[in-house]
């Protein structure tokens, strides 16, 4: 139990999942912020990220070196570290498209970890590892592909577009009905669920995301 957990803390909870393990186990709640630069490109992602208490807790328990039952600057930096660099295998549950097309992001310089009374606070921001031009149809949003972390944006105000390159677009916050989206995709879902249950990128059609036509 202590290994498992640890390895879920240890790798930021991108442990290989499991087809068993096909639904969260961790919650957290989001605020996402496409800031638009200058150059009317997108200039980066900024992300903060609220956890659960009951995995903030396991956080505590595996990074408190000291065993003072806080987390020190040190032990907060590892943390976000440790993050940082696990979390680049998953993009860092970030999703950015143009006209269908996915874009990659770039990792953070730093991740920024604390403790929020009980909860774990995480903040950092990505950048499209090419250019994106506030022009066509983009999307942007946050979901685990694996489905062990859930990432849920409270109120459409915590998914917002930033900066003046923005202003002659429209845009609006998407939130998938997910019984529509089964209905609609069943066959599909079927289908790569039973090809492979532990690495669809099928979760997507789910997530909430900020659609911006330009």
């Amino acid at each position: 139990m202590r290994s498992r957990r640890l390895t879920l803390a240890a790798l930021a909870f991108c442990a290989a999942p499991l087809p068993a393990l096909a639904h969260p186990h961790i919650f957290a709640e989001a605020r996402l912020e496409v800031v638009a630069g200058a150059d009317g490109n997108v200039a980066e992602l900024q992300n903060v990220w609220r956890f659960d208490e009951v995995f903030s807790s396991s956080v505590l328990l595996d990074f408190d070196k000291n065993t003072d039952l806080k987390l020190d600057a040190k032990e907060l930096a590892e943390l976000g570290e440790t993050m940082r660099k696990s979390l680049a295998d998953y993009h860092y549950f970030t999703t950015i498209t143009v006209n269908g097309a996915s874009v990659g992001v770039t990792k953070p310089d730093v991740i920024h970890a604390t403790l929020d009374g009980n909860q774990l606070l995480v903040i950092f921001a990505v950048k499209p590892e090419k250019p994106v031009q506030l022009k066509g149809r983009l999307t942007f949003g946050i979901y685990d592909p694996t489905m062990y972390t859930s990432i849920d944006f409270p109120t459409d105000k915590d998914l917002i577009a930033k900066g003046a390159g923005f202003a002659k677009c429209q845009h609006k916050v998407v939130r998938p009905d997910p019984d529509e989206i089964i209905s609609q995709n069943s066959a599909s879902l079927t289908d790569a669920f039973f090809n492979d249950p532990t690495g669809t990128d099928m979760t997507k059609l789910f997530a909430t995301r900020l659609e911006v036509t330009c």
